[in-house]
């Protein structure tokens, strides 16, 4: 799967019954001039209109296009993770269906593909969005770019090109898909970016609440996470569980250099004794968590070193 040289286009589908017949027509135009084989991959990710019925119709007519049903709504990261897994050539394109992202861009993409990158993400420049949406964006791009050290301005822009090889390393599930950019270059991929066109939005509702900005967060979390401490948890429990105790332990020294060279009682400060306690307690909770860590992270370690060595 992703060997033949060819491209894939993959589009993740949820309630855009107004834009699809466009899209797939503007689609078929620009792939048709690019002289290699192509596929349109569509995920009705659970739609309540008439885009599973548009899609299927489509996937009849036309070989080139495949049509995947989920019976509800999994999320983006989800039905990209399931056209990756069928897209059958070795370039792979993102892009919305809500016909802001521009297909006459694929062409642009390959070509910057072709200059040695693996993946090559758009950066909506001009968006033709609300500030409401292009403000909090804007900081959050930022934030992303200096926590990761990628350096591209639009983590989210739907539309990217990928090398095969991209789209079959990376896990994408939860909320990912904001930082495919960042999950590469974490992997030491080549990751490029040139500026696209963005249009209005013409059709249906946008999917985005102000909720996302939240679950960005504790994915961001979780990748910076993964990728730091996933083989060696007791680095980052261990720091914070040594802390913990070296703060919980001066709390008690304080007390007892009170009580035996001031005269103090401990009810005096009895709360500050409850918290010390307390905080020493908190650290040795965190140095049991790491070593549970590294217990898992060395039993998935057999585990994989076990079925490399079983395979031919």
């Amino acid at each position: 799967m992703g060997s033949m040289t060819g491209i894939s286009v993959v589009i993740p589908v949820l309630n855009e019954e107004g834009s699809l017949p466009e899209l797939l027509r503007q689609l078929k135009v620009v792939l048709g001039e690019l002289n290699q084989p192509w596929e349109i991959i569509a995920i009705d990710d659970g739609s309540t209109d008439a885009s599973g019925t548009l899609l299927e119709e489509a996937a009849t007519e036309d070989e080139h296009i495949q049509y995947v049903q989920f019976h509800r709504n999994y999320g983006k990261s989800a039905a990209l993770n399931e056209g990756f897994r069928r897209a059958r050539y070795d370039k792979v394109v993102t892009m919305d269906a809500d016909l802001q992202d521009d297909p006459a861009e694929i062409p642009n993409l390959v070509n910057k593909l072709e200059e040695g990158y693996d993946l090559v993400s758009g950066w909506k420049r001009h968006r033709q969005d609300p500030w409401t949406k292009t403000f909090p964006s804007k900081i959050w791009n930022r934030t992303v770019r200096w926590i990761t050290g990628v350096k591209i301005h639009d983590f989210n822009c739907g539309l990217k090109i990928y090398r095969s090889s991209v789209t079959h390393a990376l896990e994408i599930y939860g909320g990912r898909h904001r930082y495919i950019p960042a999950l590469a270059g974490q992997r030491k991929f080549r990751v490029g970016e040139i500026p696209v066109k963005h249009h209005p939005r013409l059709h249906g509702k946008t999917k985005y609440g102000g909720a996302r900005f939240f679950h960005g967060i504790f994915d961001l979390l979780t990748i910076l996470f993964l990728n730091r401490f996933d083989q060696q948890p007791l680095h980052l429990f261990g720091s914070m569980g040594l802390g913990a105790l070296v703060v919980g332990t001066v709390m008690e020294l304080y007390l007892l250099y009170a009580k035996y060279l001031l005269g103090h009682s401990f009810k005096q400060h009895l709360a500050l004794l409850i918290l010390g306690v307390m905080i020493i307690l908190i650290g040795i909770q965190f140095f049991s968590i790491g070593l549970l860590g590294e217990l898992i992270a060395r039993t998935q370690q057999h585990s994989e070193n076990r079925v490399k060595r079983s395979l031919p």
